[in-house]
């Protein structure tokens, strides 16, 4: 089958690979019909986050059922599903408890309480190295999913694919965020990143009915996308204190009930964030963050959807603590939020496709990777077809 395989950083391409096989009772292989590149795919990209070996890469996936183990009952060859990011067993205690992402079976080899750097890790995810389970991902023609009878999700036969596939990730994601900030009617969210993440989490800012949603980024064209799509507000990111003074204009001086980082540890830098991240022995930057808990207002929340890989020394907990913030944060919880945003769906009260902005062809991911890594052709969102 063809996939997409990452070789070292940078370097991804469409190669000739072995067809899944069947490993377990409880698996399904997927035929995929539909996939995307996410944000988080970058950061395996760019060497964030470290893959020593050859990976088929790509959480956001759908299709259909091409071959059945013996124990599933759920579901039959031929049936059309969607599949969220995160692999969960169903059965343990976190799963029993609505956290799928903290499987206890998933990630047998990397998995523990402590959630450090490098090891003891939480539940594996598709296509998102060896220390998450080391599970090839649905960029590719097809996949292997294991625990099928817990994860995948049947999809309406009147709706496309396109119509559905950010279920899969990026709009329960968002919507995470937005639940994570206890949204319950006419707040102000503030949300830092107009990438599909943020643009799902002011779309689900409204479904919660906000009373306004602003989105933050440094790029204009990204603005634009997020102001067309999601009916939001915008501010440019040239200086920080001038983006949260300007937040703060906004708010009667208070700030935001709710400031949301759908960016994470590689945001846009210059040179003199990279030599503090240098010194400091960091990843990334923590800058977004640090803007988030400046920007909420005291008591306010602060919900946390882009990726933090490492420890950071400045963190701000005087200001944490001082102003009462409360944090929270994590890879989205889909599977607890997947049908009920299924239904919204169903219901014609939210849009997801209106943020793509390419559809290319599987055979063409390195160019896909470039253009939305380095924000070129107004690239917002990359669908890709394993079949063109």
């Amino acid at each position: 089958m063809k996939a997409a395989v990452i070789h070292s950083p940078g370097k991804i391409s469409c190669d000739d690979t072995p067809d899944p096989q069947i490993k377990d009772s409880t698996d399904v292989v997927l035929r995929v019909t539909s996939t995307a590149i996410c944000g988080s795919d970058l950061h395996i990209y760019s060497g964030g986050f470290p893959q020593p070996t050859p990976m088929i890469l790509g959480h956001e996936f759908m299709g259909i059922v091409e071959e059945v183990g013996h124990s599933v009952k759920n579901l039959k060859v031929g049936d059309r599903v969607v599949v969220p990011f995160p692999i969960a067993c169903g059965g343990c205690y976190f799963c029993d408890n609505d956290l799928p992402v903290h499987c206890e079976h998933s990630n047998p080899d990397h998995y523990g309480p402590e959630g450090g750097v490098v090891d003891e890790k939480g539940g594996a995810l598709f296509g998102y190295t060896d220390l998450y389970g080391g599970y090839d991902g649905g960029q590719a023609q097809y996949v292997r999913v294991p625990y099928a009878d817990f994860g995948p999700r049947l999809v309406p036969e009147q709706f496309s694919d396109e119509q559905v596939l950010f279920l899969t990730d990026i709009f329960p994601t968002g919507y995470s965020g937005v639940d994570w900030a206890e949204i319950k009617g006419g707040e102000t969210v503030v949300i830092f990143g107009a990438g599909p993440v943020g643009i799902m989490t002011a779309k689900s800012a409204w479904l919660r009915n906000a009373g306004r949603v602003i989105i933050v980024d440094t790029v204009e064209y990204r603005l634009q996308k997020a102001s067309k799509t999601a009916n939001c507000e915008t501010i440019l990111w040239e200086d920080p204190k001038e983006v949260i003074e300007k937040i703060r204009e906004m708010t009667q001086g208070r700030g935001a009930d709710a400031c949301i980082d759908a960016v994470g540890f590689e945001p846009d830098r210059n040179l003199v964030d990279r030599a503090k991240a240098l010194v400091n022995f960091e990843k990334g930057s923590v800058k977004v963050l640090e803007a988030c808990m400046s920007a909420v207002r005291r008591g306010g929340i602060v919900s946390v959807l882009g990726v933090y890989p490492t420890y950071y020394d400045n963190f701000p907990v005087g200001q944490f603590f001082d102003k009462g913030i409360t944090l929270r944060g994590g890879q989205a919880l889909v599977h607890k939020y997947i049908d009920k945003l299924m239904q919204y769906v169903i219901d014609g009260k939210i849009t997801l496709d209106d943020i793509i902005t390419h559809r290319l062809p599987l055979t063409e991911v390195a160019h896909a990777y470039d253009i939305f890594k380095n924000k070129k052709d107004d690239c917002v969102k990359v669908v890709l077809d394993p079949w063109a």
